[in-house]
């Protein structure tokens, strides 16, 4: 049994990181915990390098918080503001305990204009879109992905596909790994 700790406790970014480990790996099998730490970036990281930053902090402190396992995982959703509006999007990072790192990138998807500019007013884009769309705590739900694509793509599904890419290393060592 492999040992997964994810620097989150939301149960969106839990369970696509299972679903994605159990998908790359078929033989074998995972249990994995969450963990509460800082991503040491804003609240809401508004460009792609910052989200990126944060996703390697997140990484960083669970392996500091919970040594020994397998694999760490942190995930940091961001958004940057571009010349044909705003982007949402995710960096995964997974290390392993031989400090090996895989990264994936969620898809692009562009904010609706009311959610971009309670953003731009300070709001994270989880507040923002319970704001817009009359929710409670979406960002533990389908997410804004997820209503604006009728729930095609969902949140756990959308971090499943980066967690998937992040594996790429891990599951073709012979091609990443000296």
């Amino acid at each position: 049994m492999k040992k997964i700790i994810i620097a989150s406790k939301n149960p969106v970014k839990i369970n696509a990181t299972l679903i994605g480990f159990q998908n790359m790996f078929l033989q074998e099998q995972f249990e994995i915990e969450g963990v509460s730490v800082s991503s040491g970036v804003s609240d809401q990281p508004k460009n792609d390098l910052e989200t990126y930053q944060g996703a390697w902090n997140r990484v960083n402190r669970a392996q500091d918080q919970k040594p020994g396992a397998d694999f760490y995982v942190g995930i940091e959703g961001g958004v940057e503001e571009k010349h044909s509006g705003m982007e949402s999007f995710a960096w995964v990072v997974v290390k392993d305990q031989d400090n090996e790192v895989g990264k994936g990138r969620t898809g692009t998807f562009f904010l609706p204009l009311q959610i971009a500019e309670l953003i731009k007013q300070g709001k994270e884009l989880g507040e923002a879109d319970n704001i817009v769309f009359d929710r409670i705590n979406a960002k533990q739900e389908n997410g804004v992905v997820g209503i604006l694509t009728d729930n095609i793509i969902d949140r756990t599904k959308y971090y499943t596909e980066a967690v998937v890419l992040a594996l790429i290393p891990f599951k073709n060592k012979k091609f990443y790994c000296p």
